[in-house]
């Protein structure tokens, strides 16, 4: 069992320091610093490709008491992460459990931090760390590890979707409704939600001209970083608004929604990431608890006449989703196929694919 802790240090642009000690693999790194305050979903959000850029600090105490599951594949993919890889920068936690018991664990998260080269901190105090953040708001930091320093790193200022989006045409299943998906960085578990829908899925990148493959609806992926240096997906969304087939995105899917339809976007001080989020169906006084990673939000004041909000953040009142009045358009900014978090919103997959099957007739 791999243990043979060291001194390393996490240092923010500030010059803040917070001291620990390594448990992953021993490289000097550097990256934005944000938090997420799940409880459970280590393996599934190391492996989202919206961390990307990112050195995550969860504020759960212990992590690591479940392991990591095995490389089992189901449906072309891997079947308990969010894609091929590790994603995230690096990974600081409180306490790590190097003693681990799950059903389907394959290895400890030591093991598998180490063989994907990923370093990780463990001992540091991650409320102070997190409250750090909340007051001065996400910032570059750099991890050093055996005094081997590095330059600071802000990943928002590159194409991070350029980084993890396919580099090819991928097709999954073979349904009856074509569903075209943009991937930005998108979770395997979207495409899990879609292949139990009666659906083939045409994966593409995010800079694919989609105006030439038929389909019967539009998918925009969640992804990492900036939305506006997507100006390609921009310009091929803007095109398909002009017509009727049903659109539907997801976090990084739903700024790019707002922004083809001439709204604007900026970023949050810290940004959301948890599974704890209370969204408000606009209109209603229905809330739901929601998923989700994000660090950039819309901004619904520069909503045009045609679309409106559909959900709002009841923690800090920013939007949460748009529709077009009349098309069938719309976009959440939260994750409605979250695993390991709540799925009480997975109702909107339901919605897009019927105005899919409306649209195909």
């Amino acid at each position: 069992m791999l243990q043979n802790y060291k001194p390393a240090r996490l240092v923010f642009e500030d010059g803040s320091v917070f001291y620990g000690k390594t448990f992953g693999y021993e490289k000097s790194v550097a990256g934005e610093v944000v938090f997420n305050t799940a409880m459970t979903g280590y393996p599934e959000s190391l492996t989202d490709p919206s961390y990307s850029g990112q050195i995550l600090v969860t504020t759960y105490p212990l992590v690591g008491n479940y392991g990591v599951p095995g490389n089992e594949i189901k449906d072309n993919m891997l079947r308990f992460f969010e894609s091929e890889k590790i994603r995230i920068t690096a990974l600081v936690i409180t306490d790590y459990s190097s003693s681990y018991n799950h059903w389907n664990a394959s290895k400890s998260l030591q093991q598998w931090l180490v063989e994907n080269k990923i370093p990780a901190l463990c001992d540091i105090d991650t409320r102070a760390l997190t409250k750090r953040i909340r007051e001065k708001g996400c910032m570059p930091g750099k991890i050093i590890i055996n005094e081997t320093d590095c330059d600071f790193f802000d990943p928002n200022k590159g194409n991070l979707v350029d980084e993890v989006s396919i580099k090819e045409k991928k097709i999954y299943g073979n349904g009856r409704y074509k569903i075209l998906l943009v991937d930005c960085g998108v979770k395997n578990n979207i495409i899990r939600y879609f292949l139990e829908k009666d659906t083939t899925v045409i994966r593409v990148p995010w800079n694919y001209d989609f105006s030439r493959e038929e389909y019967h609806g539009l998918f925009l992926s969640n992804g990492p970083g900036n939305p506006q240096l997507c100006t390609a997906t921009i310009e091929n969304l803007t095109k398909a608004l002009s017509d009727k087939k049903p659109v539907f995105g997801i976090c990084l899917g739903h700024q790019l929604m707002a922004l083809a339809s001439g709204a604007q976007t900026y970023k949050l001080k810290y940004g959301h990431r948890s599974h704890n989020q209370p969204a408000l169906l606009c209109g209603t006084n229905r809330a739901f608890i929601t998923s989700q990673n994000h660090g950039f939000a819309v901004d619904e004041t520069t909503l045009s006449n045609e679309w409106v909000p559909l959900f709002k953040n009841l923690n800090d009142g920013t939007n949460e989703g748009i529709k077009h009045k009349t098309k069938p358009f719309f976009s959440v900014q939260f994750h409605p196929e979250a695993s390991s978090g709540p799925t009480d919103t997975d109702f909107l997959f339901d919605d897009f694919i019927k105005m899919v099957k409306e649209y195909a007739g």
